[in-house]
């Protein structure tokens, strides 16, 4: 397999020629290597994915993962894998061969891992942990699949971390009363946590609005995208389900709350997004709006649990719920929110024994 250097550029390339999925024959030339190895490095696993073996470095077979990831996978859910595989997995299996890697090996990252702190001298949380340990797995599981890796040693050496966050935390109506005064005189702010909370949406729902998404005339928002910021660049996407894309009737009072906000804006931008903030500028007016209000402190996404638990307490059907907030069956709002709805059992127990008593009177 030779390689060759590039004078001018000082530095390697590897040109050679293989046959792809459908059997036709390609030349296959890649440039830019610091080194003689690197570059015969990359043909060796090159030529060994289109063989359909895993005789090569993890790195490489971790670019494949992400390259098959790429086209199956959300534009940010991709960049949540590439970064921590990029930065917390192939720093440590990058240069080993991926059929010698032990599951000795792979408990002594974890250990490093569980040890570790951030800059802020926390330890990571237990949802990254678990993320990270996921990623791992699901490398070595592409490599079992596809190239014939025997087992997958992260599968048996076990995960780390857990795969639920904390206990969810919600506000009763009260409490977000209090937290929506610490907010007086910040418009922007106040719209913003009002439609979170009496609509329950997503934060990512919520940056995506533009005026167009409000029919004031039947009180109904329409979501049908999401917002999140990529590589400094504003990048707009389909809803996380295909029930997510939804119908929500609005309060008269909200309308109007978000009426007044929209007339403050120039005419020209209502095709623009609605709140051109991002979702730090949200956690960051969380977290000052609840030290000035006093109420105890919740993530961003709790809001949502907020308008669900006050749904819930109003007497409101599962059904009605799931629909309200996306979710792609009402198994998921049941499983996520089952705790909250009061305990019929008594109740049903008296209406049996009313029933019982009212037939042995006609008696």
């Amino acid at each position: 397999m030779p390689v060759y250097k590039n004078q001018k550029r000082n530095s390697w390339y590897c040109s050679f020629y293989y046959r792809d999925w459908n059997g036709t024959h390609k030349r296959k030339k890649k440039e830019g290597f610091p080194t003689k190895k690197a570059a015969k490095e990359y043909e060796a696993a090159f030529l060994a994915s289109k063989s359909g073996n895993c005789n090569m470095l993890f790195r490489y077979m971790a670019e494949l993962y992400l390259e098959d990831c790429l086209s199956r996978c959300k534009t940010t859910s991709y960049y949540e894998k590439e970064s921590l595989i990029r930065s917390k997995i192939i720093p440590s299996f990058g240069n080993m061969n991926i059929s010698e890697i032990r599951p000795s090996s792979i408990r002594l990252w974890q250990n490093e891992l569980l040890t570790a702190r951030k800059p802020n001298g926390c330890p990571y949380s237990p949802t990254y942990l678990k993320s990270i340990s996921v990623q791992l797995s699901a490398i070595f599981n592409y490599a079992v699949k596809y190239y014939g890796l025997s087992q997958n040693p992260a599968l048996l050496c076990g995960s780390i971390g857990q795969k639920k966050a904390s206990p969810m935390g919600f506000w009763t109506l009260e409490e977000f009363n209090l937290f929506l005064g610490s907010l007086h005189g910040n418009q922007l702010a106040q719209t913003i946590f009002q439609i979170l909370f009496w609509t329950g949406i997503r934060s990512g729902e919520l940056l995506a609005l533009s005026a167009e998404s409000f029919d004031f005339s039947k009180r109904l928002l329409h979501i049908d995208k999401n917002y999140c910021r990529l590589h400094k660049e504003d990048v707009f996407l389909t809803p996380k389900t295909p029930k997510s894309k939804r119908a929500i009737a609005l309060p008269a009072f909200l309308c109007h709350q978000i009426q007044e906000y929209i007339s403050t804006l120039s005419p020209d931008t209502s095709k623009e997004r609605l709140f051109p903030v991002s979702k730090y500028y949200l956690t960051s007016q969380l977290k000052q709006g609840c030290m000035n209000s006093g109420v105890r402190q919740i993530r961003l996404h709790d809001l949502r649990h907020s308008h669900a638990s006050l749904l819930i307490e109003l007497g409101a059907s599962p059904l009605l719920i799931s629909e309200r907030l996306g979710h792609e069956k009402v198994e998921t709002t049941l499983q996520i929110y089952s705790h909250l709805y009061p305990n019929k059992q008594a109740a049903v127990a008296d209406l049996l024994d009313n029933i019982h008593n009212s037939t042995l009177s006609v008696l």
